[in-house]
């Protein structure tokens, strides 16, 4: 299977933006420091997410950073992505993990221990549990405590992310939680600068990490 960092997890948002700007975006947070990149485009055609996707892999493999597509499995096979990312409502990841094949990764969203069972144990190699704050993002926010996200941690053997409303100021809440990494889309995407952005938060992520490690 691929390798894959979690740790800075930079989640697209192309809203609003040419693409032009959204290419240059997406190439700052990586030269910044994000580990991985989850392409998710929800309103636009598969052609056209087809398109995207091989402009934002073509970038992501120069930084040798897997690229995840959300939901969409035929878009992540047509352009030969990494991996995707499946959400409750998307396709079941037993499914999702059998038309991928066993080499590729395979991410999805739970918000309760019952569904991250279930994720792992249909192979599903991490998952994104959240959301710990509202998002400004267009994807429906059902907040998740952090109680539940240590419940999840605890309950499977693969790495499992926060996400949701994360951003520099707020990640106190998560010290002593032992997450993978962070998951980001708007304190990148909407950055003055997505590459300082990018930068600071791999930083504070693995502060994180560090923290639980030593105990603190």
């Amino acid at each position: 299977m691929y390798t894959f960092n979690p740790t800075l997890y930079f989640i697209t948002d192309s809203t609003g933006l040419s693409e032009e700007e959204f290419l240059y975006r997406v190439e700052c947070a990586l030269d910044g420091g994000a580990t991985l990149i989850q392409l998710r485009e929800k309103d636009r055609t598969t052609r056209e997410y087809i398109h995207l996707a091989y402009k934002v892999h073509s970038i992501a493999r120069r930084y040798n950073v897997p690229l995840i597509v959300d939901d969409r499995v035929d878009v992540a096979l047509a352009v030969g992505t990494e991996g995707v990312h499946v959400g409750q409502t998307d396709m079941p990841v037993s499914i999702a993990r059998k038309l991928m094949g066993p080499d590729r990764i395979v991410g999805a969203t739970t918000k309760t221990v019952t569904q991250a069972m279930e994720a792992y144990e249909q192979g599903a190699d991490y998952l994104g549990v959240g959301a710990i704050y509202p998002t400004t993002t267009k994807v429906k926010t059902v907040l998740t405590t952090t109680d539940t996200l240590r419940d999840i941690c605890a309950a499977v053997p693969i790495p499992v992310n926060a996400i949701g409303g994360l951003n520099k100021t707020n990640l106190d809440v998560l010290t002593g939680i032992p997450i993978a990494g962070i998951c980001v889309v708007s304190a990148i995407m909407k950055s003055d600068n997505p590459c300082k952005s990018a930068h600071d938060l791999l930083i504070l992520s693995k502060q994180l990490q560090n923290k639980l490690q030593n105990g603190k």
